[in-house]
């Protein structure tokens, strides 16, 4: 199988979670989780990232056009006001925050997704094992797709502060049929 973006990105929705008692730097030791391929068939949602999302990124990153045009090979590629995003914009499956010991923290990631699963679907969102000393809030918390491959846009949105030096959570999307599960992972 010829793995693009795409692929791994559906993958790392499916993939089960694993323990973080059994390895202190939780996923930045084992990613996702255990992956099962044979639920990549059939996902139900997908983060789809573009060109576009990867050039805010770089932008926000502090690279300049020169430097951009070398990555891209995009003679055309420039950054701009428009186009200069955060690294929490990037439209990925997952949610990382690098953050100071008990500091008071308050951030807001932008998501899309798009529906590949049943037609009609709703998906409710839930926070697994939320860490005590955040709040992790999802808006909207419910998702409503009338067709495949309409898109959804949400917020995730973190607040609080951690004693920890990794602290893991977890956005389930669920309806029902299919569980789309994001890693969170807070840490200093």
């Amino acid at each position: 199988m010829f793995y693009n973006q795409f692929n791994l990105f559906v993958l790392l929705l499916i993939a089960t979670s694993m323990s973080s008692a059994l390895n202190e730097e939780a996923e930045f030791a084992y990613g996702a989780g255990q992956i099962n391929p044979i639920k990549a068939i059939n996902p139900g949602l997908v983060y789809d990232a573009t060109e576009i999302d990867y050039v805010k990124f770089l932008c926000g990153q502090g690279y300049d056009t020169k430097d951009l045009q070398k990555i891209t090979g995009d003679n055309n590629s420039s950054c701009t006001q428009e186009n200069n995003g955060t690294v929490w914009d990037l439209n990925l499956p997952s949610f990382a925050l690098s953050t100071t010991r008990s500091t008071y923290t308050n951030v807001t990631f932008h998501r899309t997704v798009t529906n590949v699963g049943s037609a009609t679907s709703r998906y409710n969102a839930k926070i697994a094992t939320p860490p005590s000393t955040l709040n992790i809030r999802v808006v909207p918390d419910v998702l409503v797709f009338s067709s495949l491959h309409q898109t959804k846009s949400f917020t995730l949105k973190i607040e609080g502060s951690i004693n920890a030096s990794i602290v893991s959570s977890s956005l389930v999307w669920d309806d029902g049929t299919f569980k789309v599960r994001s890693p969170i992972v807070v840490y200093y």
